[in-house]
């Protein structure tokens, strides 16, 4: 799995992502292999550093970012980049700013970057590409066809995934129901969940990446993750040690790691780390502890459109799975904010789970 992209290269990149009259214009210019520097957005600071050229004030269409483009000097757009302001201007920038590339108009727009704090885009005439400079980020855009192949891959991958957490939840809802639950069944399912939200954040960046061209990728992501991270909350409060302070899923997943940390998919989160924050022991006899489940991802399977309140009621009411499943309908349907029907539902419902895990298993 490659590395995290940051929110603001992230932000580049959709500023000149396909689909975008900017990324047009861009892909007519390196076809044309006549290069290019353009920079989004004007300041006090790139205006000092501005020599020559022209004003033109007209709109920003591929074609004009093309013909411009002929002329050896920069293109000078609107924050919005939706008007060139500027055509065939020299760009000045302090030498003294420190840069790391090495072809002339490379090391111009990483200074002008540097020093404006805009949006400065690269095109390549002798290498063909587009880099995005903003600041001390620089991002080179990868070819469409690579992205598509990537993005297939990972979402095969997330797919295997799904089949693995599937599975194991059927055990864990068998297991549950049968009171057998351990920590050493409890881990390896966070560990592949958070796997889960890890290539979800990379199919994400991809998304960004491929603009018009990753919907249908959009619509697959959506299907594969549909309840993914309410399943996550539901287990984490069935599970964690004490129910006063609930754990989010920052608190536990490394998919919000920091950029630039480096994460594969098959690489798991520490079951150390994820014992701890329930709240057990580290010790390895604490997997073999015993646990009862509350009951909010099974009132919660019953019928995902319950209120949380009322999920909540219930179980602050009745404490553990095993004492709802021996409660009788009466019982259910005495809890504050439990009709009758809401009553007979969990009470029918939780049942149907049941035979529904045991058969599965």
């Amino acid at each position: 799995m490659r590395d995290d992209i940051s929110k603001q290269t992230l932000q580049m990149i959709k500023t000149v992502a396909p689909g975008t009259v900017l990324r047009e214009g861009l892909e007519n210019v390196l076809r044309a292999k006549t290069g290019g520097l353009i920079v989004v957005g004007v300041n006090a600071e790139l205006m000092e550093i501005v020599d020559g050229g022209f004003s033109i004030d007209c709109e920003c269409t591929p074609s004009h970012l093309y013909e411009l483009s002929k002329m050896d000097g920069a293109i000078i757009l609107n924050d919005e980049a939706t008007l060139i302001l500027y055509a065939n201007t020299q760009l000045l920038p302090d030498k003294s700013i420190v840069s790391d590339e090495t072809g002339i108009r490379h090391r111009t727009a990483q200074r002008i970057a540097r020093h404006t704090g805009k949006l400065v885009i690269s095109v390549s005439q002798r290498r063909n590409i587009i880099t995005l400079y903003k600041g001390n980020l620089h991002y080179e855009l990868k070819d469409i066809g690579v992205i598509l192949t990537k993005s297939a891959h990972a979402i095969r991958t997330l797919e295997r995934y799904k089949t693995v957490l599937k599975d194991q939840l059927v055990e864990l809802g068998a297991l549950e129901f049968s009171g057998l639950v351990t920590l050493e069944d409890v881990v390896p399912i966070i560990q592949t969940i958070d796997i889960v939200l890890r290539i979800r954040n990379e199919i994400e960046n991809f998304i960004v990446e491929l603009g018009s061209e990753g919907q249908l990728l959009q619509m697959q992501l959506d299907d594969l993750m549909k309840n993914v991270e309410d399943e996550a909350r539901r287990l984490l409060r069935d599970y964690q040690r004490t129910s006063k302070t609930e754990l989010e899923l920052k608190d536990i997943f490394s998919y919000h790691k920091k950029t630039g940390e480096k994460q594969n998919h098959g690489e798991l989160i520490d079951s150390a780390r994820i014992i701890k924050l329930l709240g057990f022991s580290a010790q390895t006899s604490a997997l073999e502890e015993r646990l009862v489940p509350r009951g909010y991802r099974m009132l919660w399977r019953v019928n995902p459109k319950f209120r949380p309140a009322l999920i909540n009621k219930v179980v602050e009411t009745f404490g553990r799975l095993p004492e709802l499943m021996s409660a009788t309908l009466e019982e259910i349907d005495e809890v504050d904010g439990v009709g009758p029907g809401t009553a007979r539902m969990i009470y029918e419902g939780l049942r149907r789970l049941q035979a529904q895990h045991l058969i599965e298993r």
